[in-house]
């Protein structure tokens, strides 16, 4: 089952597996602050890693 974290990550073209599995310390920080927030202030919040991260592990369509 997804968690909403995951879910966020899916629609932000992320492979949220492939993250977790490469940054695992980095995805649970993550996860845990965005379940404190509102996804647009996380996002605000975390634009440029955001990006970043997506370069690293985008997902396959």
């Amino acid at each position: 089952m997804e968690s909403d974290f995951e879910k966020y990550l899916i629609g932000k073209n992320i492979n949220p597996q492939l993250f977790k599995e490469k940054e695992p310390a980095r995805f649970k920080e993550f996860e845990q602050l965005f379940a404190q927030m509102h996804p647009k202030s996380f996002t605000a919040q975390k634009l440029y890693l955001i990006n970043k991260i997506r370069r690293m592990y985008q997902l396959k369509k």
